[in-house]
């Protein structure tokens, strides 16, 4: 949710200020790029060499660095656009007033004045500041103006005393931050599995059956599902390419029965599942627990069918659930890909052929052609797998969700 988000973090002067590090590699961790404003005051309680070490970006505190003779002037107005998020955390009382009033006394100030983004603050103050009258009413007219409070916590303060006014955790802000930017997305509320990569079936202690599957299109619906505010299990088979995988619920397997004791064990707690696993069909009788010596004879192995994880789910599923899986063909693809779908049960299943140039295994691009039980059909172009993911999405929202 939070990946390629720019979030500018602005540090006012409260003893919470220790907390804003831990934010920041939460905020980065999650995939947010962050950078940070300070108020001048803070700077008695955490440095800037700390918090721009943790964020990778310059940290800001002043107009101009006076210490430098060649310093450019830091643009209140640029940090304020370049953001999608800004949070004020810790929001001190004096920050909180001024940001009423409009007094514009430092950069962390004139920022917020300049940010057209949605605004988050999280004060921190002792439990007779928090709940004053002057402090009741800056936080309600700042929510008045759509700002987003994030609300101090219960616990002992700075003063000896425990009470409300501690800043929030940084663990619960990030928590927050997610769940207040999922609302009003489509998949809000949903959980969702998801399967992906190749499964490798064991022949002896070294070699394997397998495919060239990298895993990248289901990566992608994933990544996708994540965005438009799903709660996302991946099951994800041993590719590989690296993934971003920030923010998934990230089960590795290795073999077909692994996957089918995942995706069963996911199956029931989920309203949507996408099955783009290039699962093989066959595995060894017998696995050989040493590496099989060449002899110069002729290997037979013995195969027999892997567990059809799709067609189980098809018999598992109930009327309030969406079930799509993908078919790769390479020929007569649209008859076998409208058998697949009758025969397993699907609400969806999402043809791709290796005729097609650029789609399939290895490519970062994608062909398809996604076919509804209700006999829809709706073809994409050769599209990078993410525009793959969210055309795929789309038509699901569309007609279900």
């Amino acid at each position: 949710m939070l990946r390629g988000k720019k979030i500018l973090l602005g540090v006012s002067a409260s003893i919470a200020a220790y907390k804003a590090a831990i934010l920041i590699r939460l905020l980065k961790k999650n995939g947010a790029e962050v950078k940070v404003v300070l108020t001048p005051a803070s700077l008695d309680f955490v440095t800037p060499l700390t918090l721009s070490t943790l964020s990778n970006n310059p940290v800001y505190s002043t107009f101009v660095n006076e210490d430098d003779a060649n310093a450019e002037w830091n643009n209140h107005v640029e940090l304020g656009l370049w953001a999608d998020v800004m949070i004020i955390a810790p929001a001190t009382s004096n920050t909180l007033s001024n940001m009423v009033t409009g007094a514009c006394n430092n950069l962390l100030l004139a920022t917020y004045m300049s940010a057209k983004c949605p605004v988050y603050f999280a004060p921190a103050m002792d439990l007779d500041m928090y709940k004053n009258e002057a402090t009741l009413n800056n936080i309600a007219a700042l929510t008045n103006r759509g700002h987003i409070l994030i609300e101090a916590e219960h616990g002992e303060l700075a003063s000896g005393l425990i009470g409300q006014g501690r800043m929030a955790e940084p663990e619960n802000i990030v928590e927050f931050l997610i769940n207040d930017l999922k609302k009003g997305l489509p998949l809000t509320g949903k959980k969702v599995l998801i399967n992906a990569g190749p499964t490798y079936e064991r022949i002896d202690a070294v070699r394997f059956i397998g495919n060239f599957s990298t895993g990248k299109m289901g990566v992608a619906l994933a990544q996708q599902a994540l965005k438009y505010g799903a709660d996302v299990t991946l099951v994800l088979g041993p590719t590989q390419v690296p993934h971003v995988l920030d923010g998934l619920n990230v089960i590795r397997i290795e073999s077909a029965d692994d996957l089918y004791k995942a995706c069963i064990a996911e199956f029931e707690k989920s309203d949507i599942a996408i099955l783009t696993a290039a699962v093989a069909d066959f595995k060894p009788k017998k696995i050989s627990t040493k590496k099989i010596k060449k002899t110069g004879a002729d290997l037979n192995i013995e195969l027999e069918p892997t567990l059809d994880t799709l067609a189980e789910l098809g018999k598992m599923k109930t009327n309030k659930q969406i079930l799509v899986g993908f078919a790769l063909e390479t020929n007569d693809e649209l008859n076998y890909a409208k058998d697949k779908l009758k025969r397993k049960n699907l609400d969806y299943v999402v043809l791709n052929s290796l005729r097609d140039p650029g789609a399939g295994f290895g490519h970062d691009t994608n062909k398809v052609v996604v076919i509804s039980k209700d006999g829809n059909m709706v073809e994409t172009p050769l599209l990078q797998k993410q525009e793959v993911a969210v055309a795929i999405w789309n038509n699901i929202i569309k007609e279900h969700v």
